[in-house]
């Protein structure tokens, strides 16, 4: 087959579409019930809202109370029920409806004793109430004192007592509620007190709220004194009512004023009151303040200094505005709606990023990225997948909240609501990206993820909104806050219900998008999604190239040391052979050519020492050069350095010297478009559970440019070659293929599209007898236009392939050259084996002895000894007729004679190299 042209980007990005909709048709289910989880969230928000219906709205507490006023039948059955004001409680009496609100007296705030006593007691009388004063005109400050407080309160019949509350000072030690239709200092058990200078002890007075919703209430007025004390100084006033309130003292404070520079021309004063408490429960529905009155003394005792003690502002009742029956109306969606969407829509993170970490994880990425995949194609089509599941997710969101009747979002406008959540989820899957450069393992991103879930929205609540709503913060630290994208995105969804919950039921609208700072949050999304996807990208590049994320920071400049590794001086003599590829490839780096498809020179790798080891030096100084149209293979125990060369050679790891080519391009540099020509059989499968071996190789075609019949063709004659074809094998989930079946589609993927380069490591593990020929045919077969680069620890299976071998021994090349050379060279004797019994094993030494001098006995157990015999000392019939005379002296029970097999010359160099190594 002629040479391939590289696949486009375009061609690329088909290929993972392609494969990305095979996998999503095996997880399809799992996509559906991914998507439709807000419906789930949503009818969980309506059922709440259900329940809190049942139990908190429709609760008799919360709505205007009634009572059977007719039971003439005398059943038990209400003939007449009346509701209203009269036939409630206090708490529901706010809920009612009021036509007509009654005027009620203006009350001062009185502070009640922290520790009554026999001695002061507010029920006596014998507690004063104090009011300082303050300024910088001593003169004019006494004088208003003592206007402040009337000298007398007349209980006279003839005057109601609309008019007495004008003209006296009355009190309450209970604390206001959310209205004054009902409240507690008139209506509760509570008395009024009415401040004056001077009291007659135990003096009490009442009178009837006639005009109330509770007619003819009778309201006891008790006398208390009170002081107007003048203070020098602010701090003065300061320090007296700090000591007040944080010790048990007998003079409470109920007001203080400072004139500050108050004269006759001119009336300046600071007031200050007694505020009352603000529940966690009620923080939007602050209780009231019973200000006016303390506002109404000073300036009635101003107007006195400057007009004479005829003028008063009479101050006669406060009144609310008329309303009509409430109910209690709560939205928990809209109330929780911050919190409860924040974590619905974070939802998906853990999603994205287990999912990107997975394939790292089980090196799917680099294995798509060896066989030709691009980084752009593959950022492209995987951010257009999560982008698409994503949008689906919210627009899914959006649908089932509006249908079931959400007002957060059938009251907010849908336009910014989606570009909302659309920019957001931008972010997200971008953060993503760039988070998942920190993780290489499933479990540990999970648990991450989780937390940055939950974390971001109880940190929302319980901070974020708590700052927020504090006007004393700075601003500029809200939008410093915001940069983290969970609050971002909590400060977004705070709007929406803030706006939902609005009683004009309007929603944020366009015009609105200014008002509560969602432009601001919409701004910083905006740059952090395209900062987060450049540096995301940056990451990920630095990452497959291998350089430090700060290479641009070094000194270019600076004088970097060769590493030991280069300098290091050995001690061994290298063999001829090896000698010989080393001037051969010094050669061909003088003198390319693209006859050799692999060429490494000098090719090294060490990984450093960790908790105290030493470093490790995988490979040494290897220098090789492999034609096409040859299969090179690379034999040495377990840990010899081979599986580091095949890393090294496919961009796994980097060389920590030397260099290497394929097909003339440099694997530190240009990795990438070697990739283009290259297939790889990693030593262990790296599959799609839910992807069958034809949609594997259709995939894995396309990216080496496979396209129409051609590629048709491919899979249908890899399928076949593999034995994956009969049956229907090559169209069931590789999840469901066996050890060797997995095997064989991966040296089928390795194959497909005739590469130039192909590295296989060991594979053909765990096959049978019958699969591993065949599968070596398919090999031998392919090598035709390919240089082969494979790692084996089967003899057989390097004779039947491999035209040329090398032995690894801790990391370097011991000897190189085919298979008949190698056994020539380091298997020139003959292997004698001869079982006695251990009588004669004597017997048995001396025969060999006789026939060849320089035997050596190399195995000795039970009677069975084995010799290695000098070629050049013996001929087969001498052997033959001495084992014949032997056997007339003592029994032989079994002997033999062999040539030396490639086993043996692997174990030899092995065992010669390690003594070498250990001696030096």
């Amino acid at each position: 087959m002629a040479d391939l042209v590289p696949a486009s980007f375009l061609t690329q990005a088909n290929a993972l579409s392609r494969k990305n909709l095979a996998y999503q048709r095996r997880n399809l289910w799992s996509n559906v019930r991914l998507i439709v989880i807000p419906l789930y969230l949503c009818v969980l928000l309506v059922s709440i809202q259900a329940l809190f219906d049942a139990q908190v709205t429709n609760s008799p507490d919360n709505r205007c109370g009634c009572q059977c006023t007719d039971d003439q039948s005398g059943d038990g059955k209400c003939d007449k029920k009346s509701c209203g004001v009269a036939y409630s409680s206090q708490k529901q009496a706010m809920f009612c409806a009021f036509p007509n609100p009654p005027p009620l007296p203006p009350l001062l705030q009185i502070p009640r004793p922290k520790t009554p006593s026999a001695s002061c007691t507010r029920l006596t009388g014998s507690c004063p109430v104090t009011v300082f004063v303050t300024g910088n005109n001593l003169s004019l400050g006494p004088a208003l004192s003592r206007s402040l407080l009337t000298t007398s309160f007349m209980v006279n019949s003839s005057v109601s007592w609309l008019r007495n509350p004008a003209i006296t000072v009355l009190g309450t030690t209970s604390e206001p509620d959310l209205t004054n239709y009902f409240d507690p200092g008139i209506h509760s058990n509570l008395p009024i007190f009415n401040i004056q200078p001077q009291c007659t002890p135990r003096t009490t007075f009442s009178f009837s709220t006639g005009q109330s919703p509770q007619k003819f209430k009778k309201v006891e007025v008790r006398c208390v004194q009170g002081l107007s004390l003048w203070r020098n100084n602010s701090i003065d006033v300061s320090h007296e009512i700090l000591k007040g309130y944080h010790e048990d003292v007998i003079n409470d404070v109920a007001a203080a004023y400072d004139l500050l520079d108050t004269d006759t021309n001119k009336f300046n004063v600071t007031i200050w009151y007694n505020s009352t408490s603000k529940t966690k429960l009620l923080e939007r529905r602050v209780k009231l303040v019973r200000v006016p009155r303390s506002v109404n003394l000073i300036s009635n005792a101003y107007l006195q200094y400057v007009n004479g003690p005829g003028t008063k502002i009479l101050f006669e009742f406060i009144k609310e505005m008329p309303k009509v029956e409430t109910l209690l109306r709560v939205d928990v969606a809209s109330s929780i709606g911050p919190v409860f969407f924040t974590w619905v829509i974070l939802l998906l993170f853990p999603v994205i990023l287990n999912t990107l970490v997975y394939e790292k994880q089980q090196r799917l990425r680099i294995i798509m990225k060896m066989h030709g995949l691009g980084d752009g194609p593959y950022w492209m089509i995987s951010y257009a997948y999560f982008l698409t599941i994503s949008t689906l997710y919210i627009i899914c969101l959006m649908m089932f909240g509006s249908l079931i009747g959400l007002k957060f979002f059938k009251l907010n406008d849908y336009s910014i609501q989606f570009i909302f959540y659309f920019i957001y989820i931008n972010l997200q899957i971008s953060i993503a990206f760039l988070v998942s450069s920190a993780f290489s393992k499933v479990k540990t991103s999970s648990v991450a993820a989780y937390i940055y879930v939950f974390g971001s929205g109880l940190l929302g609540v319980f901070l974020f909104q708590f700052l927020m709503e504090d006007s004393s913060f700075p601003r500029r630290w809200i939008l410093v806050m915001e940069v983290y994208p969970g609050f971002s995105l909590y400060r977004g969804l705070y709007e929406f219900s803030e706006y939902a919950l609005d009683k004009r039921d309007m929603g944020m609208k366009w015009e609105d998008f200014s008002d509560g700072g969602m432009d601001e949050v919409f701004y910083i999304m905006i740059v952090e999604w395209l900062v987060s996807l450049i540096a995301a990208y940056y990451l990920d590049k630095m990452s497959s190239s291998g350089k430090d994320p700060l290479f641009f920071l070094k000194n270019p400049f600076k004088f970097m040391p060769r590493h030991s590794l280069g300098s290091e001086v050995s001690v061994e003599m290298e063999k001829l052979d090896v000698a010989q590829e080393r001037e051969k490839v010094e050669q061909l780096m003088l003198e390319p050519t693209t006859r050799y498809a692999i060429v490494c020179d000098n090719l090294k790798k060490m990984y450093q020492g960790r908790d105290g080891n030493q470093p490790k030096i995988a490979v040494h100084g290897l220098s090789l050069a492999v034609p096409s149209g040859e299969c090179f293979g690379m034999l040495g125990p377990n840990g010899a350095g081979k599986t580091s060369f095949i890393n090294m050679m496919t961009g796994l790891v980097k060389p920590t010297s030397g260099a290497a080519f394929v097909r003339g391009l440099d694997i530190c540099k240009d990795m990438d478009r070697a990739y283009t020509s290259m297939g790889v059989c990693p030593q262990h499968d790296l599959l799609w559970e839910t992807l069958t071996g034809r949609e594997h190789l259709l995939f894995y075609g396309r990216l080496k440019n496979l396209k129409g019949s051609d590629l048709n063709q491919a899979v249908e004659e890899s399928l076949k070659s593999v034995n994956l074809f009969r049956g229907g094998v090559g169209d069931k989930p590789a999840g469901k293929y066996s050890g060797g079946m997995k095997r064989r589609l991966s040296v089928a993927i390795s194959l497909i599209g005739c590469p130039k380069v192909v590295y296989m490591d060991e594979p053909s593990t765990g096959l049978d007898p019958a699969s591993r020929i065949n599968l070596w045919t398919v090999i031998k077969r392919a090598k035709t236009n390919t240089a082969i680069i494979l790692t084996t620890h089967s003899m057989e299976e390097a004779e039947f392939l491999c035209d040329r071998l090398g032995i690894f021994v801790d990391g370097r090349l011991q000897c190189i050259g085919n298979p008949k050379e190698l056994k020539g060279r380091y298997g020139g004797s003959y292997v004698f084996t001869m079982t006695t019994s251990s009588d004669h094993e004597k017997d048995v030494e001396m025969l060999v002895k006789d026939v060849s001098p320089n035997a050596k006995k190399i195995y000795h157990i039970g009677g069975t000894q084995k010799f290695e015999i000098p070629k050049g000392e013996v001929r087969i019939s001498e052997v033959f007729q001495a084992v014949e005379k032997a056997k007339s002296s003592f029994k032989v029970f079994a002997w033999g004679l062999a040539d030396t097999t490639l086993e043996d010359v692997f174990i030899k160099v092995a065992r010669t190299a390690q003594a070498f190594n250990v001696f030096s």
